[in-house]
């Protein structure tokens, strides 16, 4: 007889039609708990009243249109006196239900971007009237039941799996694919605890405020922040000396390839790092290191070894799980799912290959065929050797990224600032459509091995011309400059001869065949009038951003000290404290700075502190910002193009773009981020060294299927390429 410690069945309960994906005890007043499922549904089971076991379906929710993959469930409050259910699903959408009808009252279409399939892994409860979601898209998100987001948080550079909230209601905890656990406090990233493992699956905090985690090595780990539960000095060593023999293989971790015989020594850990976080890789004789930088202790620490980095012999296998192969495929098998690798030696049996990758990750044995015939298309005339980047998902037959593969459209290309077509010499419209493999689902072609044989024409970088910002109505500038004179404060106020003054330069600068040239005296007159109060300054600023374009202002206002006022006065326009208008502006106008000579050695001479207060702008929300931020980034990386002694200040270009990249959203402000480290990289192996060791490659990945517009997806397909 078993004992009364143990726990027996008390029942089995039919329902659902697929495999139950979440579960969620029940606040309401009926009890019982709330399941998910694969078929696309939510039901609510209440214990049977008139048994003493069993429970009973008492309401099902139907919304999604993929399956649902979690779930929680919210108190009931005076709006909602019976509560709320929330669910998440790999439609990319949140589903919020009442007890009292079987569609859902909201639907939240925040976690869907054009060309992506990021579906919602995670919810938590941050009180009767606020959830939190994560995603496949590396973002996590706060909401309102009502539907409304009110923040949205990055740090995580690949899927994130898991959400918990801390007592007080406010902070939290997550985890995800990229190895880490991360605590938000107060809005904000506080901590980034890396674990010797690839996938942290889940976390809880737990009621005395420690965070209890589960990974794939199959290890439950506690952290906590009180002193009397941190483990013993020897626990503490034992941990760190385990994350520090962790290998990491660049090829299917976030490092990247790297070249070791040019990493800098155990010297560049004297320096410290930036943010939490950070990664640094080292070379220690033989040997290349990983460290990532700790905020909270002020230091460097160890987190692996990397195995397998060096790009010196292109024919070199690929090692997965301490074993050389000659292929491995990265498979996503529920579209945005977590991905599976897919390891096969040309010698082995595609078959047994197949099933043994089917039954190691637990999938059904229908799809044996379609993952061997997958491996025979994909591994056709090859002998030993690497593997190819990419190929079409088996599972969701999407095509991914395959080097050397272009647009395919004969004569012109699009200009990937513009949008408008641009001739390219030499080509010749044939009016035939390349040969590829037809989705049976979609009907679009898939992968076709004659795409690698196509030589590729890259229209992106590098971009050695600078892009400028040169749009603008100068009757309603004016306009707006005279209406807020008149309400300036009396010593800043301009009478009618200084506004005529404005007026004439403005008219001048916008008007390129005007046979005027800007005086001496209205130049002095724009840049006093610059120093505005910050609440009325912006149509100055906009008439400056259209002035430094002009070859006269240029010199005058970009050169000798003239240009070192210039830089800190706009410097201190862009402070974070500042208005966005402001900001905005005087990131375009030191773009526009590029269109002169003495404008681009100004802005080399004090790069270190432009792009410094630039980078700090980009957790701004403003579309606007992002764009000008982003074509900063780019007109540097334009005038570092082709200066391989630069390499300090293409660090900083990559560092930047790579930190703006975790942010922005815009996809103009993200094509031009990808340009620029297309640029930085193109034709700079310690660039590109540089690049792998940020993790760049992994972190661009997501928008390597984007189609709309297609330009973002193309040239991140073509950064990744040059960074192979």
């Amino acid at each position: 007889m078993a004992s009364p410690s143990t726990y027996r069945l008390s029942c089995s309960i039919p329902g659902h039609e697929m495999d139950v994906r979440g579960l969620a005890a029940a606040v309401f007043p009926e009890g019982g708990f709330v399941s998910v499922s694969r078929d696309r549904s939510a039901r609510v089971w209440a214990p049977n009243l008139s048994e003493t076991r069993g429970y009973t379906e008492m309401h099902c929710m139907n919304g999604h249109t993929n399956f649902v993959s979690c779930v929680c469930i919210i108190a009931p409050n005076e709006t909602y006196p019976r509560g709320l259910i929330a669910t998440g699903g790999n439609d990319n959408i949140i589903c919020v239900f009442s007890l009292d009808r079987p569609d859902p009252m909201f639907t939240l279409t925040g976690h869907k971007n054009t060309g992506h399939e990021d579906c919602v892994r995670g919810l938590a409860v941050v009180s009767d009237v606020e959830f939190l979601s994560c995603s496949n898209d590396a973002s996590i998100r706060r909401w309102m039941v009502t539907g409304e987001c009110v923040q949205v948080y990055y740090s995580h550079t690949n899927y994130i799996y898991s959400l918990s909230v801390f007592p007080n209601g406010q902070d939290f905890v997550s985890t995800g694919e990229d190895r880490t656990v991360r605590i938000w406090k107060n809005g904000e990233c506080a901590q980034t605890i890396r674990l010797p493992t690839q996938s942290v699956w889940c976390c809880c905090v737990l009621p005395n405020g420690d965070i209890a985690v589960g990974a794939s090595d199959g290890i439950i780990r506690v952290f906590t922040e009180k002193d009397e539960r941190v483990a013993s000095a020897q626990d503490l060593q034992a941990f760190e000396d385990e994350l520090s023999k962790a290998t990491i293989d660049p090829k299917t971790g976030d490092l990247g390839d790297i070249k070791p015989e040019e990493l800098p020594g155990r010297e560049h850990l004297d320096e410290p790092g930036n943010r939490d976080g950070q990664t640094r890789l080292i070379k220690e004789g033989n040997n290349v290191e990983a460290y990532q930088w700790s905020m909270s202790e002020g230091r460097w620490m160890k987190i692996g070894d990397v195995v397998g980095g060096s790009s010196k012999d292109s024919s070199k296998r690929v090692m997965y799980e301490d074993k050389e192969y000659d292929f491995v495929f990265t498979i996503d098998v529920n579209e945005g799912g977590p991905s599976m690798k897919l390891p096969y030696n040309v010698a082995d049996d595609p078959w047994l290959a197949a099933h043994n990758f089917l039954q190691k990750n637990d999938l059904n044995p229908m799809f044996l065929d379609q993952v061997a015939n997958f491996i025979i298309e994909n591994t056709k005339g090859h002998t030993l050797g690497p593997a190819p980047a990419s190929a079409v998902d088996p599972f969701t037959g999407s095509g991914r990224y395959i080097p050397g593969a272009a647009d395919e459209r004969p004569g012109f290309g699009a200009d990937p600032f513009t949008g408008a077509g641009r001739y390219i010499p030499g080509s010749g419209s044939t009016g035939t459509t390349p040969a590829g493999v037809a989705d049976p689902f979609t009907g679009r072609n898939a992968y076709s091995s004659a795409a690698l044989q196509k030589s590729v024409t890259n229209i992106y970088f590098p971009k050695m011309d600078g892009v400028f910002f040169e749009q603008a109505n100068p009757t309603q500038i004016f306009a707006k400059l005279r209406e807020l004179n008149g309400s300036a404060p009396e010593d800043h106020r301009l009478n009618d001869t200084v506004l005529n003054n404005l007026e004439k330069l403005l008219l001048t600068i916008s008007d390129c065949k005007s046979p005027d040239q800007p005086t001496a005296d209205q130049i002095s007159i724009l840049w006093r009038t610059s120093h505005w109060p910050e609440d009325i300054v912006f149509p100055v600023l906009d008439i400056l951003r259209l002035a430094v374009r002009h070859p006269e202002v240029n010199a005058q206002l970009c050169g000798g000290t003239e240009g070192a006022s210039l830089c800190n006065h706009l410097l201190g326009l862009m402070s974070p404290q500042g208005r966005p208008a402001n900001q905005m502006l005087a990131l375009r106008t030191f773009c526009n700075c590029f269109s002169g000579s003495h404008g681009r050695s100004l802005l080399l001479s004090q790069r270190e502190a432009v792009l410094s207060r630039a980078a700090d702008l980009r957790s701004v929300c403003n579309k606007n910002i992002h764009v000008a931020l982003a074509t900063l980034v780019l007109n540097y990386a334009g005038i570092l193009h082709g200066r391989p002694s630069e390499i300090e200040a293409k660090a900083q270009c990559l560092s930047v773009a790579s930190s703006a990249l975790e942010v922005v959203q815009d996809k103009e402000a993200v094509f031009r981020l990808l340009v620029a480290l297309g640029t930085t990289v193109a034709g700079d192996s310690t660039a590109k060294d540089l690049a792998r060791s940020l993790g760049v490659n992994s972190q661009i990945t997501k928008y390597a299927g984007v189609s709309d517009p297609a330009k973002v997806g193309e040239c991140c397909r073509l950064v990744m390429d040059e960074l192979q």
